[in-house]
């Protein structure tokens, strides 16, 4: 006969939504069921679970684990909570907590000095249940002990689920990343203090390429809103329906509104087309990373920019020319752009590799193709949907995943947001850091020629 859970279809419904994902819970152990000492046997295989104690009031308290507690440590990612039919409160370990917030030894499970559950060998063997207040989980329990044998002092049954995610969201990050204002902090203090590492430049410029509605001037915009705390409407540079704005336009970004520039300036332009009548061609956008073409300059399907262009620079320095080239894909087109685009994409890409200009794959819209990071972008790299267009975006290139990385630009928004924020924060790292690591890659080659 099957064991069913005490958890009734309203209380469990209360426990799920204490998760950002969709889950499925799996009975494992049901104390008034199974013996007390195969308690912790049965979380030898199971990577997520979640114990919850009955208590006879109705009410339950209880624990989640991230890991098996055999593999010892503390888990950032376990909490506790309070549980209802109606109502679930999750408790979680203070971030700047030094203490262990989980610990398992001697058939003991502890969370901080909140929660502990225990499998006690006396005349017999039973489950210790013990709740207090704590430091570490900020509970305000009052202290209280029971055990399986003495179901007249209040505990009903302890239980043991596992967890298993379901719909689009993967238990575990593939790439980690923290998201906390310091985090944000710190990568925006990163940003602003950054040196160029050649002498004779002072700021790097970043070319922007891609297809129409792929968010380049979107991204410009957001970097600026991310500096200066708010949000910042500046308008678009690039499209190929005329009678659009097809100019070449370079914004530097500022540390804050009228404060110092930064050592990034990006750099936009009219989009690529998906077709050969249309959109940038690769001869003008090999004409800008090289540094031919002027500020302001406009583009002309169709008649290409030369020596004699009004504003040519025919002997272009290194502050003029391209020192990054971002490439902007659409998470939500990049399996249905043409072949037209990803020969054109492909055959620039190899060009700027011929001219030793570092490049990455920006993949915008990714909040678009997947609801849990629509709701947050921190789940980002834990979506399954979000990992595929990544690879989608990379195999489109030919480059490797490691080139590309996910973006959500503001857009409706009013205000910043700090995970938004990190995200983006991070995209201008990669690129300063890629940047550096070509220019001092050929100080070393120079220096080896002179030798």
């Amino acid at each position: 006969m099957s064991i069913i859970s005490s958890l009734d279809l309203e209380t469990e419904q209360q426990l799920q939504k204490l998760f950002p994902y969709p889950i499925k819970l799996h009975l494992l152990f049901k104390a008034s069921q199974h013996t007390p000492g195969s308690l912790f046997k049965k979380f030898d295989d199971v990577g997520q679970f979640v114990i919850v104690v009955h208590l006879a009031s109705g009410a339950a308290r209880g624990a989640y684990l991230s890991k098996p507690p055999k593999n010892g440590g503390s888990d950032k990612d376990a909490f506790l909570f309070d549980l209802t039919t109606t109502n679930a409160t999750k408790i979680s370990p203070q971030d700047n907590s030094e203490s262990e917030t989980v610990a398992f030894a001697n058939s003991q499970l502890s969370f901080g000095k909140a929660f502990r559950l225990r499998v006690a060998c006396a005349l017999q063997t039973f489950i210790f249940v013990h709740f207090s207040s704590d430091e570490v989980f900020k509970t305000n329990w009052k202290e209280e002990s029971y055990n399986d044998t003495t179901k007249e002092r209040g505990l009903k049954d302890v239980e043991v689920l596992s967890l298993q995610v379901v719909g689009d969201v993967l238990p575990f990050p593939w790439r980690e990343v923290s998201w906390t204002d310091r985090v944000r902090e710190d990568l925006r203090e990163s940003f602003v203090s950054h040196k160029v590492m050649s002498e004779s430049l002072k700021s790097i410029r970043v070319l922007l390429l891609g297809p129409v509605g792929v968010g380049k001037s979107s991204f410009i915009n957001s970097v600026r809103s991310v500096m200066y705390k708010h949000m910042t409407h500046m308008p678009s540079c690039g499209t190929c329906a005329p009678p659009g704005f097809k100019k070449l336009k370079s914004s530097s970004i500022r540390a804050e509104r009228g404060g110092p520039a930064t050592s990034l300036t990006l750099c936009d332009v009219m989009a690529l087309g998906e077709d050969g009548a249309t959109g940038l061609s690769v001869s003008d956008a090999r004409a800008v990373i090289k540094g031919h073409v002027p500020e302001g300059y406009k583009f002309k399907p169709g008649t290409p920019l030369s020596s004699q262009s009004i504003g040519y620079r025919a002997e272009p320095g290194m502050k003029d020319k391209i020192h990054c080239a971002l490439f902007l894909l659409d998470a939500r087109k990049v399996t249905t752009y043409s072949d037209y685009l990803q020969k054109m994409m492909r055959r620039l890409q190899a060009e700027i590799s011929d001219l030793d200009v570092p490049q990455i794959v920006l993949l915008t819209h990714v909040d678009q193709v997947c609801h849990a990071v629509q709701e947050d972008v921190k789940y980002v790299y834990t979506s399954r949907t979000v990992k595929d267009k990544m690879q989608k975006a990379a195999d489109f290139m030919g480059m490797p995943l490691s080139f590309v990385l996910p973006v959500r630009n503001y857009a409706s928004e009013l205000s910043t947001n700090c995970n938004t924020d990190i995200l983006l924060l991070s995209a201008v790292r990669s690129i300063l850091q890629a940047v550096d690591d070509t220019l001092d890659d050929q100080c070393v080659c120079a220096s080896s020629s002179a030798d």
